[in-house]
């Protein structure tokens, strides 16, 4: 059999990483006017975004890494994912992030950040870090008092129950309360994947690597994804080869996840590898730098990688945010603050005060409106091309009068077709305009983003709207609902319980 185009299985049903470039949230914010829109008990204008289907924090943490260039301002970030797996690998990242920098410098925390973020396979010593963070978090997770004490930057409290006691079981499991690489086989999972996704092609699966990027990811703008590290994350699932091949053999734990399967007539949690085997992590750090040099070009061809790109992309965010004083940011040169690095002066991390990141329950995004507390509170909207099947005006009225919304398109997914890319886009326009937003004037043109407001008369009648005539949400990109909070609990790695529960995942777009 051979997988057509447009099937859908590459991307998976679970995204463990971002596929458009970082995003700078301020620079896509209303302007906040200090008067009206200060926080009476810090005294500073707070930014409120909503976060569907982020995945990997990149949004986040561009944001924070580029303070410095705006007003000072309070960060409130609400994030909503459709697995726990992934609220899990968000709390791993910004525990990372702000590592003490006595206890991990700069370079080994840009390249422990890579490789959890995009291999299948790790090196002992990242390996170790990522079971004694695990460890800790699992001990945390219980305990809302210690949380709040050493990591005051999070907030679990919206959580139900049943999820926090799923969230520290995955933690138990990175941490290794099941021993030995049998527990989570990633290269036979990987493998299995790869020989459902490709088909009769497998065999010839060196040329259909050549195919997809040269005639589509080069075609649509990544054209610094240079052919050996692609093929060699196509084969291996290693994105970023910071050491020599032989290092990496310890298995990634934090990219399993759990699905219901059908196996011998029952439903079984299977826990596997169900992410991207198609377009790869080099998208949301790889393809985009604000120093133009790395992407100068020589003889028609770029004269860096995307992993490259990636590592130097990661690095400088990591050392403006180690940079970033908070109450010193407003008053300090932009420059100044983002190159603090001559060794004169400690580098201090975030200031918990200054931004904070709260989780929301799986599957709220429909009954967020119905707490007060949310109704038109945020200034911006986001949302991933995989969610995008949950805006609607009940969502819409969350969003401020003039607040904005950016979704992600599909433009790096390599199993959609240029119709099918055209079609997806209109999808989103329709869906957005039902939700109550209008394009926003202005805006400049791009493949990868579509951009909205929130028009003002708008606010009042998009829950009417919702009733009387609701468009029907398309399955697109859409995780099944019954999987959305199920932890993995049963491994088994045969051919058929490889197969994502994915047979209407393109049905909208092919009709």
């Amino acid at each position: 059999m051979t997988t057509p185009a447009g099937s859908g299985t590459g991307f998976g049903s679970v995204s463990w990483w971002g596929l458009s470039p970082a995003l700078d949230l301020q620079a896509e914010s209303p302007l906040v006017d200090p008067d009206s829109q200060a926080d009476t008990e810090h005294g500073t204008p707070q930014l409120d975004v909503l976060l569907l289907g982020s995945v990997d924090g990149r949004h986040l943490l561009r944001t924070l890494a580029r303070a410095a260039l705006w007003p000072r301002r309070r960060f409130q970030f609400y994030v909503l994912e459709n697995n726990l797996e992934a609220v899990a690998r968000h709390m791993l990242v910004f525990s990372l992030v702000l590592e003490n920098p006595a206890k991990m410098g700069l370079q080994e925390k840009s390249e422990t950040f890579l490789e959890v973020w995009g291999n299948t396979l790790l090196r002992p010593p990242v390996a170790a870090f990522v079971r004694a963070q695990a460890d800790r978090l699992a001990h945390l997770v219980p305990e809302p008092d210690r949380m709040a004490e050493q990591l005051p930057w999070l907030r679990l409290g919206a959580l139900k129950f049943r999820e926090r006691d799923a969230l520290e079981a995955v933690f138990r499991f990175w941490a290794g309360g099941e021993k030995g690489p049998e527990s989570f086989p990633i290269r036979c999972l990987w493998d299995t994947r790869l020989r459902h996704y490709l088909g009769s092609r497998y065999d010839a699966r060196r040329g259909v690597s050549d195919w997809d990027l040269h005639m589509k990811l080069h075609d649509r703008g990544a054209r610094v994804i240079h052919i050996h590290e692609f093929r060699r994350w196509r084969d291996t699932g290693i994105a970023f080869e910071l050491r020599d091949s032989s290092a990496y053999h310890v298995p990634n734990r934090t990219l399993a996840s759990g699905h219901l399967m059908s196996h011998r007539g029952e439903r079984v949690a299977v826990r596997g590898y169900w992410g991207d085997i198609a377009t790869g992590p080099f998208v949301a750090f790889g393809i985009e730098a604000d120093d133009e040099g790395l992407l100068r070009t020589s003889n028609g061809k770029p004269i860096k990688t995307a992993g490259e790109i990636t590592q130097h992309n990661v690095t400088e965010l990591f050392r403006a945010m180690a940079a970033w004083e908070c109450g010193k940011v407003a008053q300090q040169d932009p420059v100044e603050v983002l190159g603090q690095a001559d060794g004169t002066q400690e580098p201090a991390a975030p200031s918990p005060e200054s931004f904070t990141v709260h989780f929301l329950p799986l599957g709220s995004a429909q009954t967020l409106h119905h707490k007060s507390c949310y109704k038109g509170r945020f200034h911006l909207l986001y949302m991933a091309c995989g969610m995008v099947h949950l805006l609607s005006p009940e969502l819409g009225a969350c969003v401020a009068p003039g607040g904005r919304l950016i979704v992600e398109l599909a433009r790096y997914l390599v199993d959609l077709r240029h119709e099918q890319l055209q079609g997806f886009t209109t999808r989103v326009a329709e869906l957005a305009q039902a939700a109550g937003f209008a394009p926003e004037p202005g805006a400049r043109p791009s493949e990868t983003f579509v951009r909205f407001y929130r028009s003002e008369d708008s606010a009042t009648d998009c829950i009417n709207l919702a009733v009387e005539s609701r468009p029907s949400a398309p399955e697109v990109l859409a995780p099944h609902p019954e999987v959305l909070d199920q932890p993995p609990e049963v491994l088994d790695p045969s051919p058929e319980a490889m197969n994502p529960p994915s047979e209407d995942l393109m049905q909208s777009l092919q009709g």
